[in-house]
C-alpha cells in the first residue's frame, strides 16, 4: 500500500508550485514533490494505471452541503452537483451565484463531525473547494478513479478527502500556531515533526528539518496526511457531501 498526503491549493494560478504531495510506501523513504493541479491529476492517474493499492488524501472539501444544493434546485447527486459548479467557469462565478441566492453558508455533516473551521463556500475556502472538485475530482471520476465515498469503483487507487487540521485535533495535538516566521511557530513545527515521527511515519533528518524550516507549514500538512485516518462509518449524506477521513 502506498500513501499520499496532498496539501492542496486553489489559487487562480492553477496551484503552480503550491501543492505539496508527500508519498510513502512502507520500507521506502518518503518523497515530497511540488505540482500544480494538472500535475496532481497526472500523478493520481499514473498511480491508478500501475494497479497497485494506493490512497490519496487531499486536504480540500470534496462536496457541497445538501442544503446548498437544495437551495439551488440541484439533485442530491455528487457528479451532477460537481458539473453544475463547473458550469460557472470559475470559482468566483460560482460563489457569486451562491451569494445572489443566499449569504448563508451551511456546513456539511462531515464539517460538524471533524470540527472544520470553515464551510466549503466560505470566502477563505471557496477557491480551494471549486478547484478541487472541478479541476481534480471530476477529471479523476471521468477517468474511472475511485472517489471514496462519492463514486466508489473497482481498482487499487482510492482518492478521498482529508484534513491536516482535523487529523491533528483528533490526536490532541496543536492544530494551529505552527505557520509563520519566528521562533514560536518554528518550535511548534519541530514538536509536531517529532510527534509525526513518533506515530510511525519515518521522517529522515533532512526531511524533518525541511518541514521545520517551511514557514508556510505546507510540507508539515502533507506529512500529517500520511498518518492513518480514523475508522468511521460514513453517513448517507457523505455520498453527496463528501467525508473527511
Amino acid at each position: 500500500m502506498q500513501f499520499h498526503g496532498v496539501d492542496f491549493a486553489g489559487g487562480d494560478d492553477g496551484g503552480t508550485h503550491k501543492i505539496r504531495v508527500a508519498s510513502w510506501r512502507e520500507g521506502q523513504p518518503i518523497s515530497i514533490v511540488r505540482v500544480d493541479r494538472r500535475g496532481l491529476v497526472r500523478l493520481v492517474l499514473a498511480s491508478a494505471q500501475e494497479g497497485s493499492a494506493s490512497v490519496w488524501r487531499i486536504d480540500a472539501a470534496s462536496g457541497l452541503p445538501l442544503a446548498t444544493l437544495g437551495a439551488h434546485g440541484q439533485p442530491a447527486a455528487w457528479i451532477t452537483a460537481a458539473r453544475w459548479m463547473n458550469s460557472f467557469g470559475s470559482a468566483r462565478g460560482w460563489r457569486t451565484a451562491l451569494r445572489a441566492r443566499s449569504r448563508v453558508e451551511p456546513r456539511r455533516v462531515t464539517d460538524h463531525e471533524s470540527h472544520a473551521a470553515l464551510a466549503p463556500m466560505n470566502l477563505r475556502a471557496f477557491k480551494q473547494t471549486w478547484a478541487c472538485i472541478c479541476e481534480v475530482l471530476v477529471p479523476l471520476h471521468d477517468a474511472g478513479v475511485s472517489l471514496d465515498p462519492l463514486a466508489v469503483k473497482a481498482g487499487g487507487c482510492v482518492v478521498c478527502e482529508a484534513s491536516a487540521a482535523s487529523a491533528l485535533r483528533a490526536r490532541g495535538w496543536p492544530s494551529h500556531g505552527f505557520k509563520g516566521g519566528g521562533d514560536p511557530p518554528a518550535r511548534l513545527r519541530r514538536d509536531l515533526v517529532e510527534r509525526v515521527r513518533g506515530a510511525g511515519v519515518p521522517l529522515s533528518q533532512s526531511l524533518a528539518e525541511h518541514a521545520i524550516s517551511d514557514e508556510a507549514g505546507e510540507m508539515l500538512d502533507a506529512l500529517v496526511l500520511l498518518l492513518p485516518g480514523a475508522q468511521t462509518v460514513v453517513p448517507v449524506e457523505g455520498a453527496v457531501e463528501g467525508w473527511t477521513y
